[in-house]
């Protein structure tokens, strides 16, 4: 008893130390995240109630109008295109790259030499800035110079191409989806790799000893064990897949005939282009809106068995 007397009152104490430790180094961020986040997603929502334009304009002042903007999104064709775009984007890249960043890691993860040359060259584009990667894409797609067309033409004798990528309004979206692909595997690729490295080889060993092959060792083993890192990319990538912008800004700017329009694209060309803040606000918390309930119905679906919803 007296030696708890003694403890006791040494433990409040070192909490609200360890406490006031843990907001001291939190200050900055939050400070950060509050004026450069919170604060502009507040001031959004209010706008979006306005008829505010970028640029003042004594003809047009600024003034209340409800649930107007709002209104009006629903019943935009561009708005509606752009947001088609972005879950067939989702539907298409996010599986693919996914799949693609699987068998990637596996690859590299054999133990031989020169894996760290090809896990550098994988990797590489994603640290490469999508304005650069994607004005060197525009070259390869060139109709008449562009590698592509030209190797179409070397492996079909002619018979394939040329095209115009990024003209054709069935060609262009594909040529962006192609391009984001090989763009953002190698970041999938590193975080799968990094789970293939936590599973332990002793259960390889023991599959092996029970006689399973290569495909079951995968389905058993490698696949459950990387559950959790799956949900993580597939999450991250849907995120990321909307808010595709730089590659469409610099290659098309949302045509031809608004096949590849997005709604980051739409969102900048009615705030920046055609100075309407208010209905770009309106827009930006629709979708902010619809990427929430996305990611809660992906979470919700990739829950741990027998965990709360």
């Amino acid at each position: 008893m007296i030696g708890q007397k003694q403890i006791q009152p040494t433990i409040p104490k070192y909490r609200r130390k360890e406490s006031l430790t843990a907001w001291l180094f939190s200050t900055p961020a939050i400070i950060l995240l509050t004026l450069f986040l919170l604060v502009p997603f507040v001031w959004a929502i209010w706008l979006s109630f306005t008829n505010q334009r970028l640029i003042p304009n004594p003809n047009l002042p600024t003034e209340f109008v409800g649930l107007r903007n709002y209104i009006r999104i629903f019943q935009d064709d561009t708005f509606k295109r752009g947001l088609l775009n972005n879950f067939y984007f989702i539907a298409v890249v996010v599986p693919i790259q996914t799949s693609l960043a699987l068998v990637l890691a596996m690859l590299i993860n054999q133990q031989l030499k020169g894996m760290n040359i090809f896990r550098t060259i994988y990797f590489g584009p994603v640290v490469t800035a999508m304005t650069v990667v994607s004005i060197v894409w525009t070259l390869l797609y060139n109709p008449g110079e562009g590698l592509i067309n030209a190797f179409l033409q070397a492996i079909s004798f002619g018979k394939l191409g040329p095209y115009n990528w990024l003209m054709d309004t069935k060609l262009v979206f594909p040529a962006i989806m192609l391009l984001s692909i090989w763009q953002g595997v190698g970041f999938q690729m590193v975080i799968y790799l990094a789970g293939l490295q936590e599973i332990p080889h002793s259960l390889y060993e023991a599959a092996q000893v029970d006689g399973a092959n290569s495909w079951q060792q995968f389905k058993n083993i490698t696949l459950p064990q990387l559950r959790n890192t799956t949900i993580f990319v597939v999450l991250s990538t849907t995120i990321m897949a909307f808010k595709l912008f730089d590659q469409v800004q610099v290659m098309t700017n949302g045509g031809p005939q608004n096949a590849s329009m997005t709604t980051m694209v739409y969102v900048v060309e009615m705030g920046w282009g055609q100075l309407k803040v208010g209905y770009a606000s309106a827009i930006s918390i629709v979708f902010f809106i619809i990427v929430l309930f996305v990611s809660l119905i992906q979470r919700y679906l990739t829950r741990e068995k027998g965990s709360a919803a």
